[in-house]
């Protein structure tokens, strides 16, 4: 099978560290479990490239294959893989790998991991990975006449990696980013202009489309490139457990409405139902569980299509 969206990242096993002092400990997690799951509940036919370490729980991928996520595309490491202390500060968040562990680099899927026939899928998601890994991945992909790209950073955008990041965005068709990600002057005054600065300054033959920026509790801000257009999206939830992977459920759920041609109002709430299902639990346990029936019916209690 050929996937409508390949997703490719980081399966990283997670120590959640709150300001209250609650710790959550040995949780799966990695941008790219949030992503598939995002993507998937909408039924959209997803593939997961990534790295798995002996220490991820089998639990989560056997729930990811049971939401139809094909796992072709996961290496085994025969290694305990990368583990994060992830530490909240507020509306930010610290991302501390345990030492003597294998590097980022090393859990990060290249593009000769990628099956070869998924190379024809028509649209590719890279979840946060090294900046220099993102860049020879998209290298390849770039290649794919008519394939659509997405990329969420791990590096962060300031002003002394602003130029490396416009040429690599040049051969993006969407951003995610958080506030994590972008640290330009008077972002937190003014994340508008920083959005048009970064993403409206493209080089000539740029692809960029769309940018979006999370902001967690406070929704986000979509900026329309070719429009010059912002919308603004609020977000919902139940209740509030676990902001953990709530950002790259959003991208996945944002994009498999988005790639089936729906306007961006109707991706975006599709983005927000998937990640309310990522904040009710610990983790990535809420999301896990829930089903597409669940996902269709907030879209359209909360929403009016």
């Amino acid at each position: 099978m050929i996937p409508d969206l390949v997703v490719l990242g980081n399966l990283l096993v997670d120590d959640l560290v709150f300001p209250d002092g609650r710790t959550r400990m040995a949780q799966p997690g990695g941008a790219a479990l949030y992503a598939s799951l995002g993507a998937s509940l909408f039924g959209l036919r997803t593939g997961l490239s990534s790295w798995r370490g002996t220490d991820y729980p089998r639990a989560a991928l056997d729930a990811l294959e049971a939401r139809g996520v094909d796992l072709e595309g996961l290496l085994e490491m025969n290694r305990p893989g990368l583990r994060t202390w992830l530490l909240y500060e507020g509306r930010r968040r610290q991302v501390i790998h345990h030492l003597d562990g294998p590097t980022h680099a090393d859990v990060s899927p290249e593009p000769e991991h990628i099956p070869a026939h998924w190379l024809d899928a028509p649209a590719f998601h890279l979840a946060p990975m090294p900046f220099d890994v993102q860049r020879r991945v998209l290298a390849v992909l770039g290649q794919r006449a008519g394939a659509r790209l997405s990329l969420d950073p791990y590096a962060i955008v300031r002003e002394d990696t602003l130029e490396s990041w416009r040429q690599l965005l040049a051969g993006v068709d969407v951003l995610f980013l958080s506030e994590d990600d972008l640290e330009l002057p008077g972002t937190a005054d003014d994340p508008r202009a920083a959005m048009r600065r970064l993403a409206g300054s493209q080089p000539p033959g740029s692809r960029l489309r769309l940018a979006l920026l999370k902001r967690g509790a406070r929704g986000g801000v979509l900026y329309d490139v070719s429009e010059d257009r912002f919308t603004e999206w609020a977000p919902r939830a139940e209740h509030v457990v676990d902001p953990t992977g709530a950002g790259d459920a959003f991208a996945g759920g944002f994009l498999a409405e988005w790639l089936r041609g729906a306007t961006i109002e109707r991706a975006l709430q599709q983005g927000v139902v998937a990640a309310s299902f990522a904040i009710e639990d610990w983790g990535a346990g809420r999301i896990l569980a829930a089903s597409a029936e669940e996902a269709a019916q907030r879209l359209n209690t909360w929403f009016v299509a």
